[in-house]
């Protein structure tokens, strides 16, 4: 008999009413974006297993187009990355244990070329790598939450990016906290939010009209 995972059983008790329709890893059930984080330090050993996991993300012709700039809470980069957010997304922000700005590159030369050429996918793969990241944490017993309220010009600016580099999104890791932490207009909203039925974003052969 297979025991079961430590982990993946404490994230089965996290997913609250959620459920999946076919069996699937208690890793995709359990996983969620906090906004409560205790704000205590991320250690080097969790922090980079989580930029491993991306790293092994697919991505077209392996060009491996993403980027990650980061700043740990207490440091002053983390100040200047965190003033780049949305006053909604700084409120619970300025809890997380760390903040990465996410980046695509399409420039990439393909294998057996000289030449550069601009990847369509860059955007996507990047997203493949975030989601890597993001069940790592998981995994390891923490949470993320990916943001795209932020001023990418001023991101740019503090994060020193090039312009051929494409912001996709700023994340905030941490250790859940507890909900009572945030504003009483955001407690009820820290818990897992439901899915799609499979009917809904599923289709045999092609997409219906008003898919």
């Amino acid at each position: 008999m297979t025991k079961t995972n430590p982990d993946l059983a404490a994230l089965v008790s996290e997913a609250g009413e959620r459920s999946a329709g076919t069996p699937v890893s208690s890793l995709f059930i359990g996983r969620w974006s906090s906004r409560a984080m205790t704000g205590e330090p991320i250690p080097d050993e969790i922090l980079f297993a989580l930029f491993e996991a991306a790293r092994f993300a697919p991505s077209s012709y392996n060009s491996q187009p993403w980027r990650f700039a980061f700043a740990r809470r207490g440091e002053p980069d983390f100040d200047k990355f965190f003033a780049c957010l949305s006053e909604m997304n700084q409120v619970w922000a300025k809890q997380a244990s760390a903040l990465v700005l996410i980046a695509s590159k399409a420039a990439f030369t393909p294998p057996g070329q000289k030449e550069q050429a601009s990847s369509a996918s860059a955007s996507f793969d990047t997203g493949a790598a975030w989601a890597s990241l993001a069940f790592q944490a998981a995994l390891l017993g923490w949470t993320t939450r990916a943001m795209g309220g932020f001023d990418k010009e001023r991101a740019r600016v503090a994060a020193r990016a090039a312009e051929s580099l494409k912001l996709e999104a700023m994340i905030a890791i941490g250790r859940r906290g507890d909900a009572s932490s945030l504003p009483a207009d955001r407690q009820p909203l820290e818990k897992p939010n439901g899915r799609k039925a499979i009917a809904d974003i599923v289709f045999a052969g092609g997409f219906p009209d008003d898919c």
